[in-house]
């Protein structure tokens, strides 16, 4: 279920014990109950268990089997199959991690048990914030190599020719998307709890959500040196969801350039087979 942010961009847990207090009443000894959601360490042992526990009237751990297996997906990637994606599995105690390992068998060809939840939650956040952080890291560097005349494209390619020690990530217009863009606030939001400041999130954050106006005011400086202001400008955007090959527009960077330009006074039209029609 959805784990977006509040207007406060604090973790909204809504979905997640909403959806808890629905299924409780339901619970019968035995049953093994698995949240994939991306969310912040504890929820599943400190969140969830609860809202659990006390519509079932039964005990995690003992009653009924409790884990978390953060969801893995390639949207838009005709090559990822879910069978073949590695599967992390965490038990709220080591008899529902076995439980929870011999449900996924069933369909997943590589498990991989950690410790716990917690354990688990953390892993999935460390994957998004790893992308996060080095998706911010390159559009930086494309904003510098621009003002140098150098083609950030061309250096990646060439810097991933090194097989050790380099990931290529890729420049953009902003991140979209129902994770990479949120998930790693989910983290930044626990660690004040513990008096900790996540300096790499916030930064990469910052970076990441300047992106769309680069890109507007690239289009401006086009404009310009074609002799033509923005307002009254007939622009066309191809593309409205958060990557290619999908239908799914959340948190798009495309509506924060479409927004941008309309403040400028251009005239904006779209084309995206995979989007029929803007959300409001």
């Amino acid at each position: 279920v959805p784990t977006p942010l509040d207007d406060k961009r604090e973790p909204d847990l809504t979905y997640v014990i909403n959806t808890g207090r629905h299924i409780a009443p339901h619970l019968t000894k035995g049953i093994v109950v698995v949240l994939e959601s991306t969310t912040y360490p504890g929820t599943t042992e400190d969140e969830l268990r609860v809202v659990l526990e006390e519509g079932s009237g039964l005990k995690a751990g003992s009653d009924f089997h409790l884990a978390y297996s953060p969801e893995r997906e390639d949207p838009g990637n005709p090559d990822s199959k879910l069978a073949r994606i590695p599967k992390v599995i965490g038990g709220y105690t080591p008899a529902c991690l076995d439980k929870a390992m011999a449900v996924y068998a069933s369909a997943i060809e590589t498990l991989v048990p950690v410790s716990s939840c917690r354990a688990a939650e953390a892993t999935k956040l460390l994957e998004n914030i790893f992308r996060s952080v080095n998706i911010a890291l390159v559009n930086e560097l494309k904003l510098i190599y621009h003002e140098m005349g150098i083609d950030i494209w061309e250096v990646i390619e060439a810097a991933k020719t090194k097989p050790f020690g380099f990931t290529p990530f890729y420049p953009g217009p902003g991140l979209g998307g129902h994770c990479i863009p949120i998930d790693p606030f989910y983290l930044s939001w626990k660690a004040r709890e513990y008096g900790l400041a996540t300096r790499f999130i916030e930064l990469a954050g910052e970076i990441n959500r300047a992106m769309p106006g680069h890109v507007v005011q690239r289009c401006v400086e086009a404009l310009n040196n074609a002799g033509k202001p923005a307002q009254g400008s007939r622009i066309l955007l191809l593309g409205l969801a958060y990557k290619p090959d999908v239908d799914d527009c959340r948190e798009s960077p495309a509506f924060a350039v479409m927004d941008q330009l309309k403040e400028l006074g251009a005239e904006l039209s779209y084309h995206d087979p995979h989007v029929p029609e803007v959300p409001p």
